[in-house]
């Protein structure tokens, strides 16, 4: 008759071990549950505020100019011109359609150039910049960047590419405090987003990369060369029927 196994106790160490598994496990579990339900749920919900948008409010509140608040006005995906979706992509992120969040060939000729001798530029694709508007603060810092990236994974598992796009456009920043293409349409040009033509959407885009610094109102010769550029890369793009891959 075979003797029953007798089981071993474990000694402090594995004790110890086990149950900070456990807090690993469970800390892990809570973190991805805290952030995974609210990109989830933006999925169908159209975000009230951002973080950049509450963060220019605080500075604005404790920099003593509390009158200064940032514009922003929600507008779908349907009353958004072709042209300004197009322009965007045309200007920010090309690849936007193919990529999976993070585009790599761009990412890789920025670290070539910056190996080269030349100052470090971005390589964010919309996705990544959609995270970081939407979720996080203005920063070139590795932790920044790292949940920048963890962001995008889960935006780019959870959202369509339309999706994506719409949210972007309505969050971005085009001026100091004006944020989403709303906003941008009635402070610069004075219309609904629905009605810019091809110039318009393309000299909006055209500030993206500084809004701050890029005025619209009084566009500067460089953000005008950028406008033309913008064109001629939604041309090559071929035009707003690019957009039937979204």
């Amino acid at each position: 008759m075979p003797r029953p196994r007798l089981k071993r106790k474990k000694g402090p160490g594995a004790r110890i071990v086990h149950r900070s598994t456990r807090i690993i496990a469970g800390v892990l579990l809570l973190v991805l549950a805290v952030t995974a339900v609210p990109v989830l749920a933006l999925r169908w919900i159209d975000p009230p505020v951002s973080s950049f948008m509450l963060q220019y409010s605080a500075k604005a509140r404790f920099g003593g100019n509390s009158g200064h608040v940032f514009q922003y006005d929600w507008v779908d995906w349907a009353h958004i011109a072709p042209e300004v979706k197009l322009a965007v992509i045309a200007s920010e992120d090309q690849r936007f359609v193919r990529h999976i969040g993070f585009d790599l060939d761009a990412m890789y000729h920025a670290w070539r150039e910056h190996r080269g001798g030349k100052s470090l530029r971005g390589a964010s694709t919309i996705t990544q910049q959609t995270a970081k508007n939407l979720f996080l603060w203005p920063s070139r810092s590795l932790i920044r960047k790292a949940f920048e990236g963890y962001f995008s994974l889960l935006i780019e598992l959870f959202w369509a590419k339309r999706r994506i796009l719409e949210v972007y456009l309505n969050i971005a920043e085009f001026g100091e405090g004006i944020y989403g293409i709303g906003a941008a349409a009635r402070a610069f040009f004075h219309k609904a987003p629905s009605e810019l033509t091809l110039g318009e959407a393309a000299l909006a885009a055209a500030a993206l990369p500084s809004p701050r610094r890029y005025s619209l109102h009084k566009p500067s010769s460089h953000v005008l060369r950028r406008r033309n550029w913008i064109i001629k890369q939604m041309r090559q793009l071929g035009g707003t029927r690019y957009l039937g891959g979204l």
